[in-house]
């Protein structure tokens, strides 16, 4: 089980990082909540992980806090909930935003996320009350989606594509996610702003 990875960042794709351990490049899906607070390529990172073993895949998934790792840990122990969906869930709304989206009941709020319908709303609120009474406190105390700087670059088709590309990755449709990201674009908007903003958009 690998559980923390300490090195240097060397490639971010969004929702993907490619963090170098001891001369050992480590492919770490992120939720975008947790993918904008990472630094910069070339600097150093510690994510906590969460290691996935598939008859076809062996899949690491990342992130900044134990506390966000533990809610994906929950989270994938719902029926009908998988990793995939998991981190598309942690990357529509902060762990403050979901905990307090269960503890409210708020089954409009969930259903704007990719792949969650009423049924899964419904059930993502009777499981997880529970296991997020096991977890305590902490996750409501973690800042939300608020201002977070992000570095600006002047380029506007590719920053587009590849939000849209990260938005499709999550679980989007294609055509769903191109109308997301339209609807946020500006020329001064990199990648990450625009994924940003696309996903506060659709809650």
């Amino acid at each position: 089980m690998i559980g923390r990875l300490r090195g240097i960042i060397i490639e971010k794709q969004p929702p993907e990082v490619v963090i170098e351990a001891n001369g050992v490049g480590y492919e770490v899906f992120m939720p975008m909540t947790c993918f904008y607070e990472l630094p910069d390529n070339g600097k150093e990172a510690t994510v906590f992980t969460h290691f996935v073993v598939r008859e076809d895949a062996q899949l690491l998934y990342g992130f900044n806090h134990k506390q966000e790792r533990a809610l994906f840990r929950e989270l994938i122990k719902v029926n009908g909930v998988g990793p995939k969906l998991a981190l598309a869930i942690l990357s529509g709304m902060s762990a403050a935003q979901f905990v307090s989206a269960v503890e409210m009941g708020e089954i409009k709020t969930l259903v704007k996320l990719p792949g969650v319908g009423t049924k899964t709303a419904e059930r993502l609120i009777v499981e997880m009350k529970d296991r997020l009474k096991r977890l305590g406190g902490e996750l409501l105390s973690q800042s939300s989606l608020s201002e977070i700087n992000i570095p600006r670059v002047k380029t506007s088709n590719d920053m587009e594509s590849e939000a849209i590309s990260a938005l499709v990755a999550l679980g989007y449709k294609p055509q769903e996610a191109s109308k997301m990201v339209s609807k946020v674009a500006r020329p001064d908007a990199d990648s990450e702003t625009l994924i940003k903003e696309a996903l506060k958009a659709a809650l």
